[in-house]
């Protein structure tokens, strides 16, 4: 059986490689009780560990047991009303309804806004380092993702000068993250306002992945690129997800939005690609917008930002460097070059040292990648302190 020659330019994701090894150390001798083993201690996934609000559990308790027939393509009517009256709550913003498609997770959405975009021929520009699922929605859409070497000075995001240099006849946009996976670093607004003038006026396409803009924990930079002045935000396609803030990882929902423009496109593709997203995840994520549920999710916020406070020092004074402090998300991008050459043999060896799961840079660009892992504090601070003191035992 032939398969097709796009496969041939998408790489493994290699958290998922990583987390089968740490499966499979797991259930060794090691980590065996009765013979003195300890658990591991996960810290390569980002999934956190508060799950979807009682509320939204609640409620899809209730719908499981009523019909649940299919939706319009882009989503239930009440909850794209909901999500736009959160844009108006949470950010000032007046959002109509009609420019939100539900999506079956945010990586539907990425899929669904690269069909519609992108084709061959055409290259987007992204940063080095990214999420690898975001360069290969551009790939299986036929178009090349070119990504551009980023670094601690401009906090690991692209800027407008970099636009400007790389910018060819070939390139159709740019698709950017803020907060970043892996870095857990933002674009301020100015900077995120000059690429996307700048796009505009090449007739390009600026996405954004905005799934981790709720947990933002800096004022400076938790404001949504929807809201960019001189009606830029207009035309912004914004990629958002119930997975994060929400803390609905396996409800496989999220949502777009759209340039009105672009809607009956996304839509046509809603209709044959997908049906509709869940619709038990759907009329449950309605919950997620009642005053009880935001406010866990704030509470959630903070114990995370907890988090990051107690991470970030404890990894400097190991000597793995955390050059930029994550203002968003829940992860950390550190330095590991004075600890190992590599760090996809160094993650390994902590695997069995230490028994802690972390995400070497190889998933993430081709810029260094061996100097670089990523650690998730979606866990609890409880196993950030044992991997804190477990790391600290290992390396002296």
């Amino acid at each position: 059986m032939k398969l097709a020659t796009r496969l041939d330019r998408i790489e493994p994701f290699y958290v998922m490689e990583l987390a089968k090894a740490a499966a499979q150390v797991a259930a060794g001798p090691v980590c065996d009780p009765a013979q003195g083993g300890r658990r591991m201690v996960r810290l390569n996934i980002g999934e956190p560990d508060f799950g979807a609000a009682p509320a939204v559990r609640d409620a899809a308790a209730r719908v499981a047991q009523g019909p649940t027939p299919y939706t319009d393509a882009l989503g239930l009517p009440a909850l794209r009303e909901a999500i736009a009256r959160w844009y108006s709550q949470r950010f000032g913003l007046t959002i109509a309804p009609e420019r939100i498609a539900v999506t079956a997770g945010a990586s539907a959405g990425l899929q669904l806004a690269c069909l519609a975009l992108f084709e061959r021929g055409d290259e987007v520009l992204m940063p080095d380092p990214c999420y690898p699922c975001n360069r290969h929605f551009v790939t299986a859409a036929d178009a090349t993702p070119r990504l551009l070497p980023t670094g601690p000075a401009e906090r690991f995001q692209l800027d407008a000068a970099q636009v400007r240099e790389a910018w060819t006849p070939a390139t159709r946009g740019v698709l950017l993250a803020s907060p970043s996976n892996p870095t857990g670093t933002s674009i301020a607004p100015e900077v995120l306002a000059e690429i996307a003038s700048f796009v505009r006026g090449r007739g390009g396409a600026t996405v954004v992945d905005e799934i981790y803009l709720p947990l933002s924990y800096e004022a400076q930079f938790g404001q949504t690129a929807l809201g960019l002045p001189g009606g830029l935000g207009d035309e912004i396609i914004s990629v958002n997800s119930f997975s994060k803030y929400f803390g609905m990882t396996g409800w496989r929902l999220g949502w777009l939005v759209l340039p009105p423009v672009l809607v009956p496109a996304v839509e046509r593709l809603a209709q044959n690609l997908y049906i509709c997203p869940s619709t038990l995840a759907q009329q449950a994520a309605l919950a997620a917008f009642e005053p009880a549920s935001i406010a866990e999710f704030e509470r959630r916020r903070a114990v995370l930002r907890e988090r990051r406070d107690f991470i970030v020092p404890a990894l400097n004074e190991l000597g793995l460097t955390v050059p930029v402090a994550p203002d968003g998300a829940f992860y950390v991008w550190m330095d590991v070059s004075r600890r190992h050459a590599d760090s996809w043999t160094f993650a390994h060896e902590l695997l069995q040292t230490a028994q802690v799961a972390l995400t070497p840079g190889r998933d993430f660009g081709l810029a260094d990648p061996q100097r670089w892992i990523r650690l998730s504090f979606a866990s609890s601070i409880e196993d950030l302190q044992e991997a804190v003191a477990r790391l600290r035992k290992v390396l002296g």
